[in-house]
This record gives structure tokens, sequence and C-alpha cells, in this order.
């Protein structure tokens, strides 16, 4: 019971904390918004940092689905604990392509 406990107070700090994480974009992207056409570089730091938010998202999503599920089938610490882990990652992938549409794939692709 303890154990849940702290796993959802994890997950909730890390909800909160996603959003904040999600604000800037580091040194090698803000050099693509850099290199790319005049035209284009706003929509390149939308489409970027709405990517990182879908990673982002995706990722804390994952880690609590996965944690979840292995809370729930009564799995240990270190069971749920690598539940969570596994989720985190699926979620990062599947968010890094959910994060962004079809108008910024285009913008992205044009502007490497």
């Amino acid at each position: 019971m303890k154990t849940t406990k702290i796993l959802a107070a994890l997950v909730g700090v890390s909800v909160m904390a996603a959003p904040a994480m999600a604000a800037s974009l580091n040194s090698k992207d803000r050099a693509r918004v850099a290199r790319a056409a005049p035209r284009d570089r706003d929509d390149v730091r939308y489409c970027l940092l709405k990517g990182k938010e879908g990673r982002d998202k995706g990722t804390v999503i994952g880690a609590a689905g996965g944690a979840g599920v292995g809370a729930l089938a009564g799995g240990s610490l270190g069971e749920t604990l690598l539940a969570g882990a596994a989720g985190a990652v699926a979620g990062r992938v599947i968010g890094k392509s959910e994060g962004t549409n079809s108008v910024c794939d285009g913008v992205l692709a044009r502007n490497p």
C-alpha cells in the first residue's frame, strides 16, 4: 500500500513538471531555427516545441500507465518500476510522432 502511494506521488510530481520542461529548446534546436528560412523560423520553432511537448507528455503517460499496470498486476517494487520504465520508453516513441501534424512535418522536412 505504501509503495502505491509513493508511486502515485511520483506520477503526480512528474505530471506537474512536464509542462515546465517543455518550455524551451536546446542548443541544437535553436541552431536549427536559426538555419531555417526566414519565413519559416516561427513555424520551425513552434513545431519543434510541439514535438517536444508530445514526447514529454507521452513519456509521462507511458510511465504512469506502465507503473499502474505493474502495481495492479501485483508486481513487486522492482517489477512495477521496470513496467513504468518500459511504459515511459514506449510513450516517448509514440508521443514523438503524435506531437506534430502534417503541416509541421512539411515545415521540418524543408528546414533540416
